[in-house]
């Protein structure tokens, strides 16, 4: 055989470990929500790469046996092939002509080297990078082949690795391919690139922390709740809904924990236009009732099934401890939103010495997230709000100026609403 021969078989060889090289970073960093909707338009090769992305193991097992194979035939083919003609060549040298054999050995392995590190590994893996899906849909096909006609040695690699790794005590169960974090870094990155608007990522982080809440992170506290009790009389009822900003009003008799249902204002004008009598408990109409440790996205689906999107918090002892409304909801996503005038408070704020004024309804989860203290939301089984955390570590009423430091962090009370915490200072401590 020819030189030239020789060294175009050693080319092919390097080059077809590029292929496969390819062929596995194509298909391992290929993005399902890319390659589905190609695979529903009828495109095989998007259905066999979701069928190899599946089942990574048998894949990989597949693409290191070719690797395998190639790079134990090139090394071989290229050591007899290379190496003696090189060391003959150096002979004609007097000064390499003792060492000709081993220096012939390390220039022929240093080039097989080289060219299979650039042609048959980097340069395909940044090219499957710059277009995985594409390329996974045009090497799946053959890899398919490759995978089926060597899987009887993939299924004895596949039993080993197990053995092997039952040995360690470790498991080979795959963990979670999106986690939270990785979508709320992926959707920071897209904002620092441009891609996302300051706003949209707000609105995305908003409702991945909507669902972690429960609902009294979120309800209308009792003491927030204006009521019409059955038990006044007519003229004070009447005065209650002229003076209100709602247009539906819990109603209860004898005292928010007895309660009966909830009135719309238009119910009461369309009885008054039909000339009906003033009769509150005929206008009722029901709500549901959830606990307060209930999923918010669960009262979410409650919320949209009822006629009137109101649902009542009751607490433990089956009295109500709150309401929450579609303005609640869209509240915890959006930010605080001001409804008829009315201060439904503010979102943190970071001052320039980097210490955060909040709200004292702040949800403890929002309150961690931004300040960065993550012993704010330990316990949110005991408390929901950031007012509800400094009342648990004082265990007591605090009063305006009071300070207290917990983890690292100092907390000052900077107003009080009579009993309630109105304003709050969260700052790393000295």
């Amino acid at each position: 055989m020819s030189m030239a021969f020789e060294i175009a078989v050693i080319a092919f060889l390097v080059l077809l470990n590029g292929w496969f090289a390819l062929s596995e970073m194509a298909i391992v960093s290929a993005r399902k929500a890319r390659l589905i909707p190609r695979a529903n338009e009828g495109s095989k090769g998007a259905q066999i790469a979701l069928r190899l992305s599946d089942n990574p193991g048998k894949f990989l097992s597949s693409v290191q046996i070719g690797i395998t194979l190639v790079g134990i035939l090139a090394g071989t083919y290229s050591g007899a092939t290379l190496t003696d003609p090189l060391a003959d060549w150096l002979n004609g040298f007097a000064l390499f002509a003792p060492v000709s054999a081993p220096l012939a050995m390390i220039i022929s392995v240093g080039a097989i080297t080289y060219a299979s590190l650039i042609i048959g590994e980097l340069v395909p893996k940044r090219l499957a990078l710059s277009n995985p899906e594409r390329l996974a849909i045009l090497v799946a096909p053959p890899m398919a082949v490759i995978a089926r006609l060597a899987s009887p040695l993939v299924w004895l690699l596949e039993a080993s690795t197990h053995a092997v790794l039952r040995l360690l005590g470790a498991h080979d169960q795959r963990e979670d391919e999106v986690t939270e974090e990785e979508i709320k870094a992926l959707v920071a990155a897209g904002t620092e690139n441009g891609v996302l608007k300051p706003e949209e990522q707000e609105l995305i982080s908003g409702v991945i922390r909507f669902g972690d809440r429960k609902i009294k992170a979120i309800m209308t506290p009792r003491s927030a709740v204006e009521l019409i009790d059955l038990t006044w009389d007519r003229d004070r009822m009447l005065r209650t809904m002229r003076n209100s900003l709602h247009s539906r009003l819990p109603v209860c008799e004898g005292g928010p924990d007895k309660f009966l249902g909830v009135i719309q204002s238009r119910d009461l004008l369309n009885a008054y236009l039909d000339g009906q009598e003033f009769d509150i408990a005929a206008s009722l109409r029901s709500v549901p009732v959830v606990h307060d440790n209930s999923p918010a996205l669960v009262v979410l689906d409650m919320i949209k099934q009822s006629p009137i999107h109101m649902a009542i918090v009751a607490d433990e002892y089956g009295g109500m401890e709150g309401i929450v409304t579609a303005s609640d909801i869209l509240s915890s996503i959006v930010g605080a939103l001001s409804e008829h005038g009315e201060d439904y408070g503010v979102d943190p704020v970071q001052r320039e010495d980097g210490s955060w004024l909040l709200d004292g309804d702040t949800p403890v989860d929002l309150a961690a997230e931004r300040t960065g203290c993550a012993a704010i939301a330990l316990d949110t089984r005991t408390y929901s709000t950031i007012a509800g955390f400094v009342l648990a570590r004082a265990a007591k009423i605090p009063e305006t100026g009071d300070v207290f430091v917990w983890d690292g962090w100092r907390f000052e009370v900077v107003d009080m609403d009579g009993r309630r915490i109105d304003k709050l200072m969260v700052a790393k401590a000295d």
